[in-house]
């Protein structure tokens, strides 16, 4: 090949080479890239003050938590307040989730602009739209003070717009999705019952197979019906206890019917006490809700509850769920030579 040719090659081969740089510097600016700008970085944390919160998790739903007076404390407890879901439903909120949630909210900050036109498809390709975005409002005595959309997360952060800012996105640090992102029954407060194991001192269980009744002494002792139950396994009695201990619900049976739950006729029901007249715990079991779920209420509450397998079957299983096997303790037989 001639070098008049070389060169004609050449400059082809640079002039494609030019395009390609130039097309993908389109492309990178087209689907957003950090960039230094003159802008101001917006305030994105919530201040320590707030009293309502919203967030909208894409097109599932709203769930809105409000601080309220807490009207399950003394009469002389002062100004207590805790929070409460008031959407969908009302319900007591989880105190430990939002305690998080705020505290993540402070700690959002605003790291650096990022270059994107926000036409609909780049909307919807960064999950900025109505139908994928996280949208997040905070109030302080009915006044706004945070409103932000989260989309995408990614090298530089995760994708925000300010409502102050509405046409400019920017990479946020320090944003926990999974706190926000929770299906409304997450942010509930989940806890049935709550006492130390170690003080309960009698247990009652009722159930199709008859009564069971485990009294403590220095150990462990139960009858069915009256009469002492053989092989009792005591490991078995604490294991009940430690289900119960801490016992959370699984899910939520709200709208739902006595009888649509069969709570109405319960097909068992737990009683624990603690020493001392400390308290009682009642409890009450219904049909399978889902899965191998069991719907469930407290005796002294309304909120029906779902409750797992684990724990609703140490009530209907019956007497044997507590004895240890036959042949438990017994010599094995020597091998065969």
């Amino acid at each position: 090949m001639s070098r008049d040719k070389l060169i004609i090659f050449g400059a082809i081969v640079l002039g494609c080479l030019s395009l390609l740089v130039y097309k993908q510097a389109k492309k990178d600016e087209a689907i957003g890239r950090p960039v230094e700008v003159a802008a101001e970085k917006p305030s994105v944390a919530a201040p320590d003050d707030i009293d309502k919160i919203s967030i909208t998790n894409g097109d599932k739903g709203e769930v809105v938590l409000e601080k309220a007076a807490d009207s399950s404390g003394p009469a002389d407890a002062g100004a207590t307040a805790k929070w409460v879901l008031t959407a969908p439903v009302k319900a007591d909120a989880s105190q430990q989730v939002v305690k998080d949630l705020l505290a993540n909210l402070k700690d959002l900050k605003a790291d650096s602009q990022v270059h994107l036109k926000l036409d609909d498809a780049v909307r919807k390709d960064k999950q900025l739209d109505p139908a994928h975005a996280v949208h997040v409002v905070a109030w302080k005595a009915g006044t706004k003070k945070l409103d932000e959309l989260f989309g995408k997360s990614g090298a530089a952060g995760e994708l925000m717009v300010a409502s102050s800012q509405p046409d400019q996105v920017w990479a946020v640090k320090g944003y926990s999705s999974y706190l926000y992102t929770k299906e409304p029954k997450d942010f509930r407060d989940k806890e049935i019952f709550r006492f130390d194991d170690a003080n309960a001192s009698q247990i009652t269980v009722t159930s199709s197979h008859g009564t069971l009744s485990f009294t403590k002494g220095d150990r462990w002792a139960g009858t069915a019906d009256k009469k002492p139950i053989s092989r009792l396994d005591e490991e078995k009695v604490k294991d009940m206890l430690r289900a119960y201990k801490s016992l959370a619900a699984d899910d939520f049976g709200d709208g739902k019917s006595l009888a649509e739950t069969g709570l109405d006729r319960p097909e068992a029901t737990v009683t624990i006490q603690l020493k001392d007249n400390a308290g009682t715990y009642e409890l009450a079991l219904g049909k399978i809700a889902s899965g191998s779920n069991r719907w469930a209420k407290r005796s002294d509450g309304g909120i029906i509850y779902q409750v797992t397998n684990f724990a609703a079957e140490w009530a209907v299983a019956g007497e044997a769920k507590f004895q240890s096997s036959p042949d438990a303790g017994a010599p094995k037989a020597a091998a065969k030579k």
